[in-house]
């Protein structure tokens, strides 16, 4: 005869309860662990002249080389796309109205404002911010990083700085080359379908757009660079479990990095444009 279960509803609440805490709790330790990487990447960069310890500027081009001018070919394509397709779905829907001449609006606003910074920082998390997680947890796992210590070189100032300042050069210079490439597919398929010219467009453009949507997406970026360095530098720095753990923290550096981004995206659009 099978024994009484000892488990009763009040338990199971308790013991979901104490998981949901461990989660929390996790959670915010995470969080504390970025913003200690962050500052202590901005005190490397700010005082490490007066240490004798400088950030090494060839390491923050190397680091930019991979990060930024490796990424403009395939940037370069998908945000033609995207322009291309908000013009399609653009005339498509003015036609209802016969305000198809109204796409270059939407075009212009739609690409500088949101699709530009997102699409380029999505396609940069899932590029570089996953490189950035397996390179660090590699290096930890092999104990290079312990290594690294064990010689007098702050891991900090030699991997973070440099990681980090590359991603805040390059993630907004990648934007504003997603707006121009956006915006150019948009005009080139409303030349093949409105027979609008460039000149055309690229006027009207000019005298919708101004500073402020710009600098929106700009902003954006900053922000975005920030979500994709810290989440990758902490996936890689926390690492478990050889190879299989490098895997899982890849995997999890892309799925945060892209999460956040999309959430940091929706407050930003809330609040920028009220």
């Amino acid at each position: 005869m099978a024994e009484p279960s000892n488990i009763t509803p009040t338990s199971q609440l308790r013991k979901r309860i104490e998981q949901l805490g461990l989660v929390v709790v996790r959670g915010i330790e995470e969080i504390g662990y970025m913003f200690r990487l962050l500052y202590e990447a901005l005190e490397w960069v700010v005082l490490g002249r007066q240490r004798q310890q400088p950030v090494r500027v060839s390491s923050v081009f190397s680091e930019t080389m991979q990060i930024g001018i490796q990424a403009v070919p395939i940037i370069a394509i998908l945000c033609f796309s995207i322009g291309v397709m908000l013009a399609i779905q653009g005339i498509e829907t003015l036609k209802t109205f016969g305000a198809e001449a109204q796409v270059v609006l939407g075009i212009a606003l739609s690409v500088t404002r949101e699709f530009s910074p997102l699409i380029v920082s999505i396609l940069v998390a899932g590029r570089s911010g996953s490189a950035i997680a397996a390179r660090i947890g590699t290096m930890l796992e092999s104990q290079e990083i312990d290594a690294l210590r064990v010689i007098g070189i702050n891991p900090v100032r030699y991997l973070v700085a440099p990681i980090m300042l590359a991603m805040l050069i390059s993630l907004p210079c990648l934007v504003i080359l997603g707006d121009v490439v956006g915006l150019l597919g948009g005009a080139v398929y409303t030349k093949i379908d409105l027979n609008l010219p460039l000149s055309v467009y690229f006027d009207r453009t000019f005298e919708i757009l101004v500073v402020d949507d710009v600098m929106q997406g700009l902003i954006k970026s900053v922000v975005f660079a920030l979500i994709i360095s810290l989440v990758g530098l902490a996936n890689g720095f926390q690492v478990q479990g050889g190879a299989e753990g490098v895997g899982r923290a890849t995997t999890r550096s892309v799925v945060m990095s892209i999460s956040l981004i999309v959430i940091a995206d929706m407050v930003f659009t809330y609040f920028l444009n009220r």
